[in-house]
């Protein structure tokens, strides 16, 4: 959906092509529906540099949540080795990503993925 009236609900931005992505797939490909127009009365719309910097946080988020689930001893898509070093090249993807970042991501901190990639190897040794 495309919308060229309002602003970058992230970063203010006018005059420019405003995305709103509701249906989609995760990291590990799972189906997601963020927002779902019957329900979502106040829906964000992003210019198409704050929709990648959203990508890459719910790219991040997905992979944390596994990792969350691989420490806390729970089944997660991360317990093959595949998908774990998939999930590490993302991460450090997201990493370089937001280190050439003209200005910072409004919705993710560089600290926050250096931390998970910590977490990561951490775990990558115990197993």
């Amino acid at each position: 959906m495309d919308s060229a009236a309002g602003s970058c609900n992230a970063c203010g931005a006018t005059g420019t092509a405003l995305m709103k992505l509701s249906l989609g797939k995760d990291f590990f490909g799972r189906t997601y529906d963020r927002l779902s127009p019957s329900t979502d009365q106040s829906p964000k719309w992003y210019c198409e540099g704050c929709s990648m910097q959203k990508n890459l946080q719910r790219d991040f988020r997905d992979i944390l949540g596994e990792v969350d689930k691989l420490t806390a001893g729970q089944g997660s898509t991360l317990s093959t080795q595949e998908e774990f070093q998939r999930a590490s090249l993302r991460l450090r993807e997201i990493a370089t990503i937001l280190a050439g970042a003209a200005g910072h991501s409004p919705f993710l901190t560089a600290a926050d993925v250096t931390r998970l990639i910590g977490r990561m190897q951490t775990t990558t040794m115990q197993t």
